[in-house]
């Protein structure tokens, strides 16, 4: 995953939304805009943080609440406006959280979340159980399965974002047709030039064409999703390299 000239003129502009504003905005917890944004955190974020208790030995029912439970602890505690987002990495922030709170506040998660609390997000277990065991890798850590949870989450967001992208543009079928070329998961089920070419009424050289586009336009979309989760523009490259070889310790691969 090598950064165009593009994505860097564009850097500076990514991060009037990072992740770390969506956090202090949760942090004003009694206005629909914080609850909001905490929601859509949880919504982003949840699977790691889920896998990671997994790892550690929680059941599903108790990853589930401790998962909710860390999230509605947050909000509760007002530990979200306290954070200097010029410390660190918000995956950093996050599981060094989390894992503060199971070790001191793992009793609470049923309290908070099937004693009353409200949930802001439903989280299907069997989901959450059928993701965490399709994507678990046996010999890795709790924290190298979270650090490659994380790059997973990043990616599927980076690919969520260009097939909206596509759908805006009524080209849904040239992103079905497209996918497989960067989708390590469907890369099995990937056309071939040819198919492509076919499929889409154009000529192999214009398919090939449209593949490095779609190609390039997802590493833009990655590096903007990583570019969110870090306090600075200078600390991107040095957070790809780290999820990238997360991914590769757990047998993951990112599309350059």
């Amino acid at each position: 995953m090598n950064p165009d000239d593009e994505s860097k003129v564009e850097g500076i502009a990514w991060f009037r939304t990072t992740q770390w504003t969506m956090v202090m905005l949760a942090a004003k917890r009694k206005t629909p805009a914080g609850q909001a944004a905490l929601a859509e955190l949880y919504e982003i974020y949840w699977l790691p943080l889920y896998a990671f208790a997994r790892r550690r030995g929680r059941s599903p029912h108790d990853a589930q609440d401790l998962t909710q439970g860390f999230f509605l602890s947050l909000m509760k505690r007002e530990t979200l406006s306290q954070v200097d987002q010029l410390k660190g990495k918000f995956r950093s922030f996050l599981l060094a959280s989390f894992q503060n709170y199971l070790s001191v506040e793992a009793q609470r998660a049923r309290c908070l979340k099937r004693g009353g609390a409200a949930e802001f997000v439903s989280l299907d277990i069997n989901d959450a159980e059928d993701r965490y065991l399709a994507e678990q890798i046996e010999y890795l850590t709790p924290d190298k399965h979270f650090d490659a949870q994380w790059a997973m989450t990043l990616l599927r967001q980076a690919m969520t974002r260009l097939r909206e992208e596509y759908i805006k543009q009524g080209k849904a079928s040239a992103f079905d047709a497209l996918k497989g070329f960067v989708n390590e998961d469907e890369s099995k089920d990937s056309l071939s030039y040819e198919q492509v070419a076919k499929l889409l009424g154009v000529r192999v050289g214009s398919a090939k064409t449209l593949i490095h586009r779609f190609r390039k336009r997802y590493s833009t979309f990655v590096r903007q999703e990583i570019a969110r989760t870090v306090s600075h523009p200078g600390e991107v490259d040095e957070e790809i390299h780290s999820l990238c070889e997360a991914l590769i310790v757990s047998g993951g691969a990112v599309e350059e």
